[in-house]
């Protein structure tokens, strides 16, 4: 029973406010899918979840990700 946990920051997708309901779905088909072409795992058995972050509670170096960009 695979469990696969996506995080991902809320800047891409529509308007910036993250994935969108199809990229998702997207997602985790493709994990799925990849899942069971590797490592022949049973697609009703394997679980995708996405979470998004707020790009100010995503960490780089020791800095919230706007600081870390700011600096480069």
């Amino acid at each position: 029973m695979p469990y696969v946990n996506i995080k991902v920051t809320r800047e891409g997708g529509p308007d910036g406010t993250g994935p969108s309901p199809q990229q998702k779905a997207r997602l985790i088909a493709g994990v799925t899918e990849l899942l069971r072409e590797i490592l022949d795992k049973n697609p009703a058995t394997t679980f995708v979840v996405i979470d998004e972050v707020a790009l100010e509670d995503w960490g780089i170096a020791g800095l919230a990700v706007p600081d870390y960009r700011a600096r480069q």
